[in-house]
């Protein structure tokens, strides 16, 4: 038996106090790592962008991946990049919390 999902998830996460510290410059840079992080988690990813303030996915998750677990690696590991790459040097962290939406 085989297993089949069609579950698209578009998810919203912003900076801390939704300060514009995504300069537009760089944010393929940041863009781009984070297709790798939803890239290793065997999961899709099929649109991403954003405004200086926060950031859309469109993408799908692998059935062993939890939105939950999946949100906060993205977060937490682009946080650590953002700040070691110094492209972005107003960013302080990602706010608390995200919104998930399902479309059919």
């Amino acid at each position: 038996m085989s297993t089949f999902r069609q579950i698209y998830y578009q998810i919203v996460f912003s900076t801390k106090h939704r300060k514009p510290v995504l300069n537009i410059e760089h944010e393929d840079h940041l863009y781009k790592y984070i297709w790798g992080i939803v890239k290793n988690k065997n999961c899709r990813l099929y649109r991403i962008n954003g405004m200086t303030d926060h950031i859309h996915l469109l993408t799908d998750l692998h059935p062993s991946v939890s939105l939950s677990s999946f949100v906060k690696d993205i977060k937490v590991s682009s946080n650590l990049w953002i700040k070691q790459s110094g492209l972005f040097p107003d960013f302080e962290e990602w706010q608390t919390g995200y919104g998930a939406f399902t479309y059919s």
